[in-house]
């Protein structure tokens, strides 16, 4: 009852086609090599510069990712906090109900 039925093809469908065979290729090779290009020399001036504003600005915005960041995780748990609540108060009113109904009896 559980195991697979796996279909038979005894015989293809549709066209086949036979693999294909690369040919190798031959490669010119020339006399003379390409001369080497000179690399540009590397700029000595400092990558990064942080000026007191910059820093600032740098701080100011890790801490506001941080503020939103941990409102969004608060309203999950708050979210989920009420969830659970709810599921429990629904679950005392039904016991409430059923044991009414069974002292009625």
């Amino acid at each position: 009852m559980f195991r697979p039925k796996i279909p038979t093809n005894p015989v293809p469908t549709g066209r086949v086609m036979r693999p294909v065979v690369a040919e190798p290729t031959t490669v010119a090779t020339s006399a003379q090599a390409p001369a080497p290009v000179p690399a540009a020399p590397a700029p000595s001036r400092p990558t990064v510069q942080l000026t007191p504003g910059t820093a600032l600005a740098l701080v100011g915005g890790g801490t506001a990712v941080v503020l939103v960041v941990g409102a969004v995780l608060v309203s999950m748990l708050l979210a989920v906090a009420i969830t659970g609540a709810s599921v429990a108060v629904c679950a005392l009113v039904i016991r409430s109900l059923l044991t009414a109904e069974v002292k009625r009896r």
